[in-house]
């Protein structure tokens, strides 16, 4: 049996404690290493290239998160962490699940037993998966990281192989998505693509109206100029709104 070299990345040394015993019960998982900060863990990463990695969101000082941008992640990353505000599904890392603390042997099981399927598939387990409206995800935008619930997007529009974004009363901010991807991705029963370039969430639609040529034009809630979609993309709206 090939067995997965698994890293465990927390500040808390009794959550650790109590993590690699529970993991001893997995005989999949070979626990080869652990780390309290970013900077051990960069190191730990480097050397012995886990396929598994358990990261604590937040560390004493630290986010989680600042690993990804300070070196090269290829690990499945299981999710751990004390505050259920941070419940993520992530694109823009190779999220696998997320666990809330204290964990409890059902669900961590529940993980592995993911993370086992996707091993086989040679799939990361997200792959397919759509988010949720409720989700937030977690974004690279200009240099920063930040958080965004996915109901706060008001559209995504298409930028060659990048795209922006809307939402709440912010300007466009540009993220490194293909607008196909976000397709994939978005609840497909609140976001509608009503152009080749536009994705938009219809809870924020104020009206939809008719112009010349077949042609409609959808004005969204605190956008000031509307988008105008085809009569074929007009059809496939309103079907969602009715």
């Amino acid at each position: 049996m090939n067995k997965l070299k698994t890293l465990i990345v927390d500040d808390n040394w009794l959550f650790r404690e109590e993590l690699k015993t529970f993991l001893r019960d997995y005989p999949e998982i070979d626990l080869v290493a652990e780390a309290e900060t970013i900077s051990e863990a960069i190191k730990k990463i480097q050397a012995i290239k886990p396929h598994v990695l358990f990261l604590d969101i937040q560390l004493a000082g630290e986010s989680g998160f600042e690993l990804f941008n300070k070196t090269d992640v290829t690990a499945k990353t299981i999710f751990i962490t004390a505050y259920d505000q941070y419940a993520i599904r992530a694109f823009e890392v190779n999220a696998l699940d997320y666990l809330l603390k204290p964990i409890r042997k059902e669900r961590l099981t529940r993980a592995i037993n993911k993370l086992l399927a996707s091993n086989e598939s040679h799939k990361g387990y997200l792959t397919n998966d759509r988010l949720e409206y409720d989700d937030i995800i977690y974004l690279m935008i200009d240099g920063s990281l930040k958080f965004i619930k996915v109901s706060r997007l008001k559209c995504i529009v298409a930028e060659r192989n990048y795209s922006y974004i809307i939402y709440d009363d912010k300007k466009k901010e540009l993220i490194s998505k293909t607008l196909s991807e976000w397709e994939k991705k978005l609840p497909e029963k609140f976001f509608v693509r009503v152009h080749r370039s536009t994705i938009i969430n219809f809870e924020y639609v104020e009206k939809v109206k008719k112009r010349k040529n077949y042609t409609h034009e959808v004005t969204i809630k605190g956008i000031d100029e509307p988008f105008i979609i085809s009569r074929r993309y007009a059809a496939r709206l309103k079907k969602k709104l009715t």
